[in-house]
């Protein structure tokens, strides 16, 4: 296959790849030769192969997958989160806050309207920025630290690795993993070291050996992992500030995602001595997904690179935007909804993982969202007998950096009636007994 690239420019080279596409010549899924082999073989020096490849991974028609290499891009759609389309199940994998619980903006909207934004005013509207700041700083050891407004946590966390990193650089992720986490990694041409999680959050050893493999970035949720649920405690976050302080100068980028609605403390891994970090918080859990906001605190290099990587677009996210944020994040009515929104997703998962625990089968009932419920059986034939029962689920193999048969489901439940939980409770213990049963026949 390898024989049919060619080219000795970048440009030359990504272009050849691209013709073999779209010619069939190179399928999706299809492995491209390692930097090293095409280098030999077209005589080039081996950057020249790397920058072609960025090309391409940046392009979206190669991503990279760790030991799997570079491969031809599956332009099929991938795993993301929300409602499935077109889908007649009852979907309880959407990973959605609930509707009822986000505040109406209506009252807001009227007070925000002000006198029109031109070029080369401030990036951050002062009101959002002045209520953001002990927001964001109190919980970060670090003195000098600046702000910073992106269109959500996915567009900071994307542009805060591309500042930092270049093709093939290792970066840390928590396994299992956030989808969009994957996504952004892969599809930016990096390197995912998968970091285990267990209830206390990322492990200690996984991000000792992640960083004995040379990784530039970490990227951890300190609470509300998703899709676990798990939060950091107070010791297992001293244990990884341990262990990066022999690595000031990896990148750490901690996602906040669920913040206002957490009902845990928050743990930061990032020490007083630490050089490169940011926190990032976006509302979308708490204002609703639309409300494509997020504010990072970094240090003021960071901050700077940061700034860099949206100067070639436009340099600031609506502040009409930011400023009903600001209005809604600072009104005490809806400050009391986001309580009663944090209390409303405790109770109904921690009321669904007693109903599972009365079926034999245990759930993480941590924070967030979403529960990880462990199963006795591959998840996958579990959800296919879920799904004759009416209901559409989230296997935990989406969420795995390297291909496993996952033996969890995520489940988002909250919005569930007692009737409909009591249901999906027992029709989930009845679809894990009936693939135990019939893999236990097989075996026999």
């Amino acid at each position: 296959m390898d024989g049919h690239i060619a080219g000795t420019t970048a440009s030359e080279i990504a272009d050849s790849v691209r013709d073999l596409r779209e010619r069939g010549a190179l399928q999706a899924g299809e492995a491209l030769p390692p930097v090293r082999v095409l280098a030999d073989r077209l005589g080039v020096n081996r950057n020249t192969v790397v920058a072609a490849y960025r090309q391409l991974t940046q392009a979206g028609l190669v991503e990279t997958l760790g030991r799997g290499g570079t491969r031809i891009a599956d332009l099929a759609p991938v795993p993301q989160e929300g409602f499935a389309a077109g889908s007649v199940l009852r979907d309880v994998g959407t990973g959605n806050p609930d509707a009822a619980l986000i505040p109406d903006p209506s009252r807001a909207l009227a007070a925000v309207v002000g006198r029109p934004v031109l070029y080369g005013e401030p990036v951050i509207d002062s009101g959002l920025e002045a209520w953001a700041r002990p927001w964001m700083t109190a919980d970060l050891s670090p003195v000098d630290v600046r702000l910073t407004v992106t269109s959500g946590a996915v567009d900071a966390v994307e542009r805060l690795l591309a500042q930092a990193l270049t093709r093939d650089d290792a970066v840390a992720l928590e396994d299992p993993c956030w989808l969009a986490g994957i996504h952004t990694v892969r599809l930016g041409g990096y390197r995912a070291v998968p970091v285990p999680v267990d209830e206390e959050g990322m492990t200690v050893d996984g991000l000792r050996a992640a960083l004995a493999q040379g990784v530039r970035a970490v990227v951890c949720t300190p609470r509300a992992q998703n899709p676990t649920g798990a939060s950091l405690t107070p010791a297992r976050a001293a244990a990884l500030r341990e262990v990066l302080a022999d690595h000031p100068y990896v990148l750490v980028i901690e996602d906040d995602h669920f913040s206002i609605l957490s009902e845990q403390p928050f743990h930061s891994i990032v020490g007083p001595d630490h050089r490169r970090f940011a926190l990032v918080r976006s509302v979308s859990k708490f204002l609703g997904p639309d409300m494509c906001l997020a504010v990072t605190a970094s240090d003021p290099e960071t901050a700077a690179r940061l700034a860099l990587r949206l100067s070639p677009g436009t340099t600031w996210v609506s502040h009409l935007l930011q400023r009903l944020a600001h209005a809604l994040l600072a009104d005490p009515e809806v400050q009391a909804q986001f309580r009663d929104a944090a209390a409303h997703y405790a109770r109904r998962n921690a009321a669904f993982a007693r109903r599972l625990a009365d079926h034999g089968l245990h759930a993480l009932a941590g924070d967030g969202l979403n529960l990880w419920v462990e199963l006795p059986a591959p998840a996958r034939l579990v959800s296919e007998q879920l799904m004759r029962r009416g209901w559409l689920a989230r296997t935990g193999d989406e969420f795995l950096l390297e291909p496993a048969a996952s033996r969890h489901l995520r489940l988002t439940v909250h919005a569930l009636d007692d009737e409909d939980s009591a249901l999906l409770a027992a029709d989930l213990a009845a679809a894990a007994q009936a693939v135990a049963a019939t893999r236990s026949r097989v075996v026999r």
